[in-house]
């Protein structure tokens, strides 16, 4: 089992100031580099204060002269808003500053709010369809002299400029969940990364059983299978009681961003009252307890032991949670110290 850390800048205030915001993000980052994690993913979303990430490139480039040996992921770049000469063209540039630690992860996108904003119209399934039409293209791209006519792109033959510094260029993570998703990334030989947020252990079997389905069906060699999800290490009882009501908090306000119902203004989703929070039952505290990778040290060791027994190859720490940064960095090095080291 291998380590990452999944991260982004997030206002939980207007009043928090950008520069400490990214300074935040970044000492976490800096902190999972010092800790021997594999990799730091951080990925993409526009006109939103509760993630605020407009390119990922741009935070992995920094970090790559912050950090010293950690890879560094799109966690992931929304592929409908991309053209694939520009993506395969970012990436192999963020690949030649990085010195050759770019992975690159892909999804269709998930907020009809930033939909309804960059790509009118376009839904799901179309954002999905785009995503399969542009992705085998960018190691065609880098590959050079690659000509497509497609449905969505259309282009002479064109050489990414530059190319990466990786010889086969960065390696490509699909962001899936049903078994056409899973079966598109495995038979294109890309990795696969799963994100069951808050359904627990029986959408953890379920992911995993859909990409060993896909695998099966396919000759070619076995990809890694990463498994991201939100965790906490507590130092004791209290403090993970602590953690359950700010995911609590995080997850109705995720929701809320998701039904894209309520009212924004200056990024910001109109508050929900105590009533609301309490009142949803997609997200109690009850079933987060029992369903995110939270608890004290060996309670989450326990958790991840389960994960790799199902053949999980990653386990991506999913910091984000509306914590105040001294709890998100006491929890990572509780993961760092005493969660790792059981696994080495």
């Amino acid at each position: 089992m291998e380590f990452s850390l999944f991260a982004h800048m997030e206002r939980l205030s207007p009043e928090d100031p950008a520069d400490q915001l990214y300074e935040d993000f970044a000492g976490l980052c800096e902190m999972a580099d010092q800790g021997g994690m594999r990799a730091v993913w951080t990925g993409e979303h526009h006109g939103m204060e509760f993630t605020i990430a407009p390119n990922p490139f741009l935070s992995l480039v920094d970090l790559s002269h912050r950090t010293k040996q950690i890879r560094l992921g799109t966690g992931t770049v929304i592929a409908p808003f991309w053209h694939p000469i520009k993506l395969a063209g970012e990436a192999a540039a963020a690949d030649q500053i990085t010195g050759g630690r770019i992975e690159l992860g892909i999804a269709r996108g998930a907020y009809s709010y930033e939909y309804e904003r960059l790509m009118p119209g376009m839904d799901a399934w179309d954002a999905g369809q785009r995503m399969r039409e542009l992705t085998p293209l960018l190691p065609q791209l880098w590959q050079g002299d690659c000509a497509h006519d497609g449905q969505y792109f259309q282009f002479p033959a064109t050489t990414s400029a530059p190319k990466p510094r990786q010889p086969e260029g960065p390696p490509i993570w699909i962001a899936a969940r049903d078994p056409n998703s899973h079966e598109f990334g495995v038979h294109n030989g890309f990795n696969i990364q799963v994100t069951p947020l808050w359904q627990g252990m029986e959408e953890i079997e379920t992911l995993m059983d859909r990409f060993n389905a896909a695998c099966d069906s396919h000759d070619g060699k076995r990809p890694k299978i990463m498994l991201l999800h939100h965790c906490y290490v507590g130092q004791d009882s209290a403090d993970v009681d602590h953690a359950i009501t700010d995911l609590h908090r995080y997850y109705n306000y995720f929701g809320a961003w998701f039904q894209n119902k309520r009212p924004v203004s200056q990024g910001h989703i109109a508050a929900l009252s105590a009533d609301e929070i309490a009142g949803n039952p997609m997200f109690t505290a009850e079933k987060l307890r029992q369903d995110l990778t939270v608890g004290t040290a060996q309670e989450v060791i326990d958790r991840i032991k389960r994960y790799e027994d199902l053949g999980y190859d990653e386990f991506a720490f999913w910091i984000d949670s509306g914590m105040s940064t001294d709890r998100k960095r006491a929890s990572l090095a509780r993961f760092i110290d005493d969660v790792m080291p059981a696994f080495t």
